[in-house]
């Protein structure tokens, strides 16, 4: 910030961000909470939704903690706890010794496509199904530049 001027928010981009704040914390909660009767949390449903949406139903573990937004370290613990559940399993890559995939089980495939629809429901429940569609398409809009600044820092 050397050589910027500081800028405070105004009123409105006060309130839009506090606003922000407040749907991401309280949406998570409310979705991870919701996943616990299923035995998951929102990070394991992340995982399984990933892995079962490629392809073999498989990631490379560097893949799969970039897509989730996690360190490795952070995500191999993780995948550490789902394994133990049966959920995923660790397989090495044939052709990188070094490399590692995270597999979806059949018992995370099973899972997954049990607790999806509650999920799903959960989000529109509390999301969703609040917005309007021009609403929905303007948050959309608005957060894709926000989102493309973020990635192009990582």
């Amino acid at each position: 910030m050397d050589g910027e001027e500081h800028r405070w928010l105004t009123s409105a981009e006060q309130r839009a961000w506090r606003a922000h704040l407040a749907v991401h914390k309280l949406l998570a909660h409310r979705l991870d909470r919701e996943l616990q009767p299923f035995g998951l949390s929102l990070n394991d449903y992340e995982i399984l939704v990933n892995l079962s949406e490629s392809p073999g139903r498989r990631m490379r573990m560097s893949d799969l903690a970039d897509a989730t937004i996690q360190s490795r370290s952070r995500l191999s613990h993780q995948i550490s706890r789902m394994e133990a559940a049966d959920l995923v399993a660790r397989e090495t890559c044939a052709d990188d010794r070094r490399g590692t995939f995270a597999v979806l089980t059949e018992h995370g495939w099973s899972t997954i496509q049990k607790v999806a629809p509650h999920h799903v429901a959960g989000v529109r429940r509390h999301f969703i199904d609040l917005l309007t569609d021009d609403q929905l398409h303007e948050l959309a809009a608005a957060y894709g530049p926000v989102v493309e600044h973020l990635k192009s820092l990582r």
